[in-house]
């Protein structure tokens, strides 16, 4: 039976590959106290279809590049504020800007 692990994509620069961030928790033997620890595991996505953010579902096959030994199964859940809504908001602020200094100059008048 392969593997099957949940995470975070990291990255999905490369061309059809996706680096996942996997966390979890462990208990410390001797003192009892949790701590996280997390891997980097790079996957292999056919469609270029997650982005960064998204939380997926990745499967161990068998090796398909030298670092490559899982792939995408599903796409579980997507953000729901991701950062390219981010950059186009970013391109609104300098016409609020310019509303907001012209309002300033009508008030001084």
């Amino acid at each position: 039976m392969a593997k099957t692990l949940i995470g975070i994509v990291s990255s999905d620069k490369p061309d059809k590959t996706i680096v996942v961030n996997i966390s979890r928790s462990k208990t410390h033997p001797l003192y009892r106290k949790r701590y996280s620890v997390s891997r980097h595991v790079v996957a292999h996505d056919e469609k270029n279809e997650a982005k960064a953010g998204d939380k997926v579902q990745i499967i161990e096959c068998r090796p398909l590049s030298a670092t490559k030994r899982f792939k995408l199964d599903k796409i579980i859940e997507k953000p729901a504020l991701r950062a390219e809504s981010l950059a186009a908001t970013k391109v609104e602020e300098p016409a609020k800007e310019a509303k907001a200094k012209a309002r300033d100059e009508e008030d001084a008048k």
